[in-house]
């Protein structure tokens, strides 16, 4: 059975091995099998653990909005201070 390190999961997942470390340390990825190598902790991924995290991947709340949520937030706020403008700029007569 072929086991990845952390590096190769992220790779194979599209995410940085930084953000796969640290949803691993605080708890929202289980963590795989985990050997020690001269003193350093080294976690090994099978390919079935790759493809449940990457079926997890779109579940995770990082506490930030997506792009869609932000552009039509934005689109929002521009079009109630377009309809003020609008208002300001015609003359009463």
């Amino acid at each position: 059975m072929l086991r990845l390190s952390t590096r190769e999961a992220a790779k194979k997942l599209g995410i940085s091995h930084a953000t796969l470390a640290n949803y691993v340390e605080v708890g929202k990825v289980p963590a795989p099998e985990t050997v020690k190598a001269g003193g350093r902790v080294v976690h090994l991924w099978t390919e079935a653990e790759i493809e449940s995290v990457r079926k997890l991947l779109p579940k995770i709340v990082n506490g930030r909005k997506t792009r869609y949520q932000k552009k039509q937030a934005v689109g929002n706020q521009q079009s109630a201070k377009t309809a003020k403008t609008r208002k300001r700029t015609k003359p009463e007569k």
